[in-house]
């Protein structure tokens, strides 16, 4: 015996699926409190990520400033100064090479 539609007005028309649909995925309900630790967590991570960029970007810049000349030692050279000094002094050893 085949199944039948059920005798009531519900679902005994064909139509649009059921208002409530499975997720895909990994796609979950989330609670508001739930969403706001996720989100605290994104943050101090990216801020972690960033932290560490810095680090390293001043560090290589602070190596840099160890093998270019630079006329009083105690000058410390900023990072735009420390750029543009080594694009120079490279210039500048490379014009040498290229005359001798």
């Amino acid at each position: 015996m085949p199944a039948e539609a059920p005798s009531s007005g519900e679902g005994a028309e064909p139509g649009p699926p059921r208002e409530r649909r499975r997720r895909r995925g990994r796609a979950r309900a989330r609670t508001e409190a739930l969403l706001h630790t996720l989100k605290r967590s994104r943050r101090v991570k990216a801020n972690d990520r960033e932290r560490n960029r810095m680090h390293h970007l001043n560090a290589a810049l602070d190596e840099l400033r160890s093998v270019l000349p630079t006329f009083p030692d105690d000058t410390k050279l900023t990072k735009i100064e420390t750029l543009r000094f080594a694009y120079n002094y490279i210039w500048a050893l490379s014009e040498t090479l290229r005359l001798a």
